[in-house]
This record gives C-alpha cells, structure tokens and sequence, in this order.
C-alpha cells in the first residue's frame, strides 16, 4: 500500500507526515491520495459560476453526497451552488445557486467558503458573508440543504480578542463537550497573521469567543507560517479532536496539515503535524485565480474511505481519498 502511494500521489515528506499521524493513533484515516487526475467541477457558462467553482462543503444524505461549492462570476461575486454525486466524482449541479447575497453584509462580495455539519435533522451552515469591505462570519440553517435561514453575523469583524480584522471559516465541532457546542474559526490578528481561534455556544446560533488568543497559530519558517485557517468540520475521536486544516507559508502556497485538540478540552492543542499531509501537484492546482492552492472544505465518511474535498487554485474542486483505520 505503502509503495502504490507513493508512486502516485504524494510527496515524501506529505506521506511521511500522514504515517506518522497514522501510525501513533492520532488520526482515524491513512494516506491521502487523489482519486481523480481531473478536477471534479470546474467553471461553466457565462453567468454565475463562469470564474470560479471551488472551495466546498460536503455531507453524505440519502446515500449520496451532498457538495455545496463556492462558485464565482466575472465581476468577482460568490454565491454557493449544489451538486449531488453517487459516486463522489461524478457531481450533477443545479442550475441556479442556493444561497446568493441579499444582506448588506454580503453586498456585492458575496457568501464565500461554506462549512458544513448536521445535528438531528436541521444542518448548520457557516459562510464568509464578504460585502467588499469587511469579511465576516455567518450562520444559515437548513433541512434539505436547497433552502437556507439566515441567522446572520456570528463572528463579526474588528472587534475580537486577539481577531482584530476579519473574520472566516467556522468548523463546527459535530458534538457537544462538557455541555457546550463548540466552533474553530479563522481570525486576522493585528500582525496581518491568518490563525484559528475558538468560540463557544449553548445553542449552535449565538457564538462567543472562548479564549483571548489563537488555539492554532501560525509558525515561523513553516508550511503554515502566515496562515493555520479550519478546514472541515472536526472529527472527535477516543484520542481527541481532529482538524483538518489549511495552512500557507510566506509565499501564500497553500497545503493541508492535521491539529488534535484535547477531547475535553477544545481549546488545548495537543499535538499538529510538522509537515502538510496533502500539497499543489496538479497544474490546476498550480495555475488558476491564485497559484498553488490546494485549500480542503469538505471531508465525508462513506463506506471505509473518507473522502476530501478541496478548492484548487480558487478556481477548481479535487476530491482525495484516505482509508478509514478505524
């Protein structure tokens, strides 16, 4: 398995990176690969999705998966489109988006990078509402996934502990811990560093910051030296809270690392990885609206593989593979 990995997809020091992670019990999956040498959606037409389709969210409902994608026009607007695929590769979209901007604080820019997670039978969808002068983080509910309500600003911008500028990309913890709901979120501090913070909920719509500096920081001379920013929503596991996230060093090359925060304490980190696990290789992930990004969103469990999801080059979606072990 080992050799047929590394023949085909990763880098040495990625796959040093994933077995490392594997083999010590830190995280539930083995070694990424790409499961398409194509991108799985890519832009089309002239209207609403004809720059840019990139950065989803995933889930799996009725036995297929569920992908909503940012997707971008030519005057540089975002709104979130639904595809749905059977087989995780082969997506059928819809013709018109699902959620477009219509608050003042989406205005313009549009509703950005959607994080996705469901609990009972209501999912919970976190977007960057970006109306050209302020990002911010937003909250919408669902229960088909097509038809969203707003709840508004959640993390708003400039008035943080330590997040002093924008705000982004909220992975939702998919489980309550010690009687709270919890939430890793990206946050500028006032150094212009990208890093992940963590608010807290007592009922998924109302969110407060939970510690007066950054959970998951950037480091010096590192993949992720100006930008640690939460991929998909986290896995908790019996070892702890596993968070994929996407990290970008001072050139702005995206690539993918893995955080493991304390099962009891969300705020503690106990363990990340030293080198990305999954990193730009394909010309789409090295050529688009920004160079060299792979920028993962979506995660789902299906049978005995999760699947990714990622953005390439801000103008893509990739899907990559890992074995479940256990």
């Amino acid at each position: 398995m080992v050799g047929r990995i590394l023949s085909r997809v990763l880098l040495p020091a990625a796959l040093l990176a994933a077995l490392a992670a594997q083999e010590t019990g830190r995280v539930p999956f083995g070694p990424w690969q790409r499961i398409s040498s194509a991108p799985v959606l890519a832009p089309r037409g002239n209207g609403w999705e004809a720059a840019g389709t990139f950065n989803p969210a995933g889930v799996v409902r009725g036995g297929n998966i569920v992908m909503l994608y940012r997707a971008q026009d030519q005057h540089g607007t975002s709104r979130l489109g639904y595809a749905e695929s059977a087989d995780g590769i082969h997506f059928r979209r819809r013709d018109e988006p699902v959620l477009g901007p219509s608050e003042e604080y989406e205005k313009d820019g549009g509703v950005e990078d959607p994080r996705l997670v469901q609990f009972g039978d209501t999912y919970y969808l976190t977007y960057t509402g970006y109306n050209k002068k302020d990002a911010q983080l937003c909250l919408a509910t669902s229960k088909d996934l097509i038809h969203w309500d707003r709840k508004g600003v959640i993390i708003p911008a400039n008035q943080g502990h330590w997040n002093v500028k924008w705000t982004k990309s909220g992975a939702i913890v998919p489980e309550k811990i010690q009687g709270r709901y919890w939430m890793y979120f990206l946050g500028t501090s006032a150094d212009n560093k990208d890093q992940a913070g963590l608010a807290s909920s007592p009922d998924l719509l109302h969110w407060t910051e939970a510690t007066p500096l950054p959970v998951l920081p950037v480091r010096p001379g590192r993949f992720d030296s100006r930008v640690a920013e939460p991929g998909p929503p986290p896995s908790v596991t019996p070892n702890g809270i596993v968070l994929i996230y996407n990290g970008a060093d001072d050139q702005l090359e995206y690539r993918t690392g893995i955080a493991m925060f304390d099962r009891n304490d969300p705020a503690k980190l106990l363990w990340r990885s030293d080198e990305p696990v999954f990193s730009p290789q394909k010309d789409w992930e090295k050529q688009g609206q920004v160079p060299n990004v792979v920028f993962v969103e979506g995660m789902v469990k299906k049978g005995k593989r999760y699947l990714f999801y990622y953005g390439a080059a801000d103008k893509y979606v990739g899907v990559a593979e890992a074995p479940t072990i256990r």
